[in-house]
């Protein structure tokens, strides 16, 4: 796409893709996690690969940008003008980049958390990563905080506190309690850290010195996505990780054809999750983004339950029934904060009426 595509995207064309990102983010965000579980119950352990997995997908991600690259170059040699393939420019392949690796070390403390604590438990965990999203987006980009907002930040902060009160309620058969507890604590850091990526990545096309167009958002992700994966990669290398999966694979409890599915899923699933979670940044805000991430929540829990038959005690409960109240509570809030918006617009543009003098 040429420079003339920089122009601000439509206010519909945004609406667009904010729903099919949206749609993106869901199936990533709850088929991630579930897929990822699968791996370690049906007898996987490599945590480095299961990181790797989460960011491997990037080339998925280059397809949609040749597609464009191809549709435009057709439509602007007729025009006598030049396409670029890519549009990054250094600063901001740079910031990618750096978020990249931190990426990569977030895949690595949510991969460990998964191979240790159920999945209804570590959904539960990651909902906290609210409350991280909506402090570091006040401190890098002034997100706005309302009443309804600190208080679905301030539940959703309780209803994981009040999980480790019980941590060792839903501990699997043969797993210590250090080991069940690292697990809570890496789980607990990788929603901290993502909690700082979603802003840090609203703040980069904030300071971008070129306009942002969703082509070049697919160009971040896939920056971003490369240098976490070179992150992992460096991890399976020094684990030996390359080298086992051939065992691995011939060891699965569901086969060794089933064991590449969930491998090649794995990564498409997550895909999904990064691209959908950064497109919603684009097309609205990190805190929306990490909103979603958290009021998909319930949704993650019950299939957990249904496929994998976990546990589901009494703090479980609580603890969604304050995330579900904060979910509420922040829904709530943005659709007051937007109707006075819209009040105050229509208001400022009512036509005045000049009254004649005598």
């Amino acid at each position: 796409m040429g420079e003339m595509e920089e122009a601000q995207v439509s206010a519909s064309l945004k609406r667009t893709l904010l729903i099919l990102n949206c749609v993106l983010l869901s199936i990533g965000n709850c088929g991630g996690p579930l897929i990822m579980r699968l791996y370690f119950i049906h007898g996987g352990n490599r945590v480095w690969l299961s990181s790797w997995l989460e960011t491997a997908g990037w080339p998925i991600i280059f397809l949609p940008i040749l597609f464009l690259y191809l549709r435009n170059r057709r439509s602007t040699t007729t025009a006598g003008t030049t396409t670029k393939l890519f549009h990054m420019k250094l600063p901001l392949f740079l910031a990618s980049a750096f978020i990249g690796i931190l990426t990569g070390l977030d895949d690595y403390l949510y991969a460990y958390g998964v191979a240790r604590l159920p999945i209804s438990t570590s959904a539960l965990i990651i909902a906290s990563q609210l409350a991280f999203t909506a402090l570091f987006a006040f401190l890098l980009v002034k997100q706005r905080f309302t009443s309804y907002s600190v208080n679905a930040v301030v539940l959703l902060t309780v209803g994981a506190a009040v999980l480790a009160l019980h941590t060792s309620s839903d501990r699997p058969k043969g797993e210590s309690k250090r080991e069940y507890a690292l697990g809570f604590i890496m789980t607990v850091a990788a929603a901290a850290l993502y909690g700082l990526v979603l802003p840090m990545v609203e703040l980069t096309y904030n300071k971008a010195k070129q306009g942002i167009t969703y082509t070049l958002v697919m160009e971040i992700q896939m920056v971003m996505c490369l240098f976490a994966t070179l992150f992992c990669t460096v991890g399976m290398l020094v684990n030996n990780d390359f080298k086992v999966i051939p065992r691995e694979g011939r060891e699965f409890e569901l086969g060794e054809r089933w064991y590449y599915v969930v491998l090649v899923l794995s990564g498409i699933f997550w895909q999904c999750f990064f691209l959908g979670a950064i497109g919603v940044i684009f097309c609205a805000s990190s805190l929306l983004s990490g909103i979603i991430i958290a009021v998909l929540l319930p949704v993650t829990e019950i299939l957990a339950v249904i496929f994998y038959h976990e546990k589901f005690q009494a703090e479980k409960g609580v603890a969604l029934v304050l995330s579900l109240w904060g979910f509420v509570s922040y829904f709530y809030g943005e659709m007051k904060y937007n109707k006075k918006k819209k009040q105050s617009i229509s208001q400022m543009e009512l036509p005045q009426t000049i009254t004649p003098t005598p």
